[in-house]
């Protein structure tokens, strides 16, 4: 799903180019005639699709300045991008004071004004992304920080919130990689013990003979190498959340001992004279079958029944098709930021081939691909060319980004050429005669093709081609392929703000 922009402005010219020129860019626009408007509409259920708002300063309903006076008392966090004519420094200044975080003059070229958005974007996306990382190293992350849209996501966040209410023990189930410690965190910040120490332990990953020392602790010298005296896990987390990992990977003999620590609410540091009292919410998770694995005797049946006192199964992600895409598009929005790369969304191919796949990795595996597709993507979309190695799983042709359909209209204003099956961009140089085309015939098809091919985006269609910009609308208008209203042109206009003034007077 591509970000959604509020253009606010009384001028209807100017409110039908901005929302071209944006939508060109690979973002959807949503318009306002003035002030009151675009707050009803950021107040109304609409409201949290809208990620940015493109403002203009002097509107006869209510001033920009208002607008942004009422709207950062609501919604502080949302970027505003003032666009108005009145260019001078104390302008800028005022809105600057306001709360706008960009400011520019018209007329703005297309470019400008989408990197303006883009920048902004990506400041709100990294800013959000240090929130979350200061609430988890908080121990404050909630259930209402966790991405999820599917039925079974949601039930998991009413157990996990009822759960919170109380210190009962937890047993979180689920395949590796499928959120089991979000989870968890989520847990400890919607209780009581919010804010406090939350402690994880892998128990697949602790040394054996380390096992008793780092869950209770060790005095100085009570084993060769003690040189000094160390606070096991259990006394970390004392008053807030101990999160015991892979705990089925945990051998019988330090089962017994932690037995005895949940039942009587202390530990015995190796070397210690007297037990040590701690409070500790023990939260387990584990990939692994706990009760059968009681039932054969790999597990301590009476642990396994003190840890499994609330258990909460998180669904892998293939059970849970309807979280793919949000979560998608939330490691778009990251790594985009994170890379700089001007990547929005995916194309229905790509969303069609993610949603399809059955994610043996969950989550885990999702983001890393994700991560890969766009480091390595030259557009606005990721396609399923990105994506070689799911679409090979799936046996998918990724070798080439897909063509629009044949008849549809290219981003463009062009119609795209109707190509032969079996290949998007195959063309002959025969006609049905057999006879050599015309050399004008094959440059056209040529054109069309890669107008086809590279979306409709005129800089990159004349960069393939070998030929200048100028060359290249001098031929679309040679063939009869010239874009047929100022609105469409609006996007590939050239950078200077005189190629846009001059497109909205033809408009006007």
């Amino acid at each position: 799903m591509a970000q959604t922009i509020l253009v606010v402005d009384d001028d209807p010219v100017q409110r039908r180019l901005l929302e071209t020129a944006i939508t060109r860019s690979g973002m959807q626009v949503v318009t306002a005639p003035g002030g009151g408007p675009a707050l009803d509409l950021i107040n109304g259920p609409r409201g949290e699709q809208i990620t940015l708002m493109l403002l203009d300063l002097v509107m006869p309903d209510m001033g920009g300045l208002e607008v942004l006076a009422k709207l950062r008392t609501t919604n502080a966090d949302l970027p505003v991008i003032v666009l108005t004519a009145r260019g001078g420094i104390d302008s800028a200044v005022d809105a600057m004071r306001a709360g706008a975080n960009d400011f520019l003059v018209k007329p703005a070229s297309p470019e400008r004004i989408a990197v303006s958005i883009r920048n902004q974007l990506k400041i709100g996306t990294l800013s959000g992304e240090v929130k979350q990382l200061k609430k988890k190293a908080d121990n404050k992350l909630s259930f209402d920080d966790l991405i999820a849209s599917s039925p079974e996501m949601k039930q998991v966040f009413r157990l996990g919130t009822r759960a919170a209410q109380s210190d009962i023990p937890i047993l979180i189930e689920g395949e590796s990689g499928a959120g089991k410690e979000l989870i968890a965190r989520a847990i400890q910040g919607t209780s009581a013990r919010s804010g406090k120490p939350f402690v994880t332990v892998n128990c697949g990953a602790i040394p054996e003979n380390l096992i008793e020392s780092i869950l209770f602790g060790h005095e100085k010298g009570s084993f060769t190498g003690a040189s000094d005296k160390h606070l096991g896990k259990f006394q970390e987390a004392d008053g807030g959340t101990l999160f015991l990992d892979e705990i089925g990977e945990l051998r019988l003999d330090m089962q017994v001992k932690l037995l005895r620590a949940l039942q009587e609410g202390e530990v015995d540091p190796v070397g210690s004279k007297r037990p040590v009292k701690v409070d500790v919410r023990i939260i387990s998770a584990t990939n692994r079958d706990l009760g059968a694995m009681a039932r054969e005797g790999s597990f301590r049946e009476d642990l396994y029944y003190r840890l499994n006192v609330f258990p909460i199964l998180v669904p892998a992600l293939r059970d849970r098709t309807g979280d793919i895409i949000p979560l998608t598009r939330h490691f778009i929005e990251r790594f985009a930021a994170e890379e700089n790369k001007p990547v929005s969304g995916l194309t229905p191919q790509a969303t069609q081939l993610l949603e399809s796949f059955g994610w043996p990795g969950n989550v885990r595996q999702l983001e890393n691909t994700i991560f890969r597709a766009v480091v390595l993507c030259d557009g606005a979309m990721l396609d399923v060319c990105d994506f070689p190695q799911i679409a090979s799983a799936m046996g998918v042709d990724s070798s080439q980004r897909q063509a629009p359909k044949a008849g549809s209209a290219a981003p463009s204003g062009l119609s795209a050429p109707a190509l032969p099956e079996g290949s998007p961009y195959a063309m002959s140089a025969t006609d049905a005669s057999g006879h050599i085309r015309k050399f004008e015939d094959l440059e056209s098809e040529i054109i069309r093709m890669a107008i086809a091919r590279y979306d409709g985006h005129m800089s990159e269609v004349a960069r393939r081609l070998g030929i200048g910009r100028s060359t290249l609308y001098r031929k679309l208008k040679e063939f009869g392929l010239e874009p047929h209203a100022a609105g469409e042109q609006v996007a590939d206009v050239e950078s200077d703000g005189s190629a846009l003034e001059e497109a909205i007077r033809k408009a006007g």
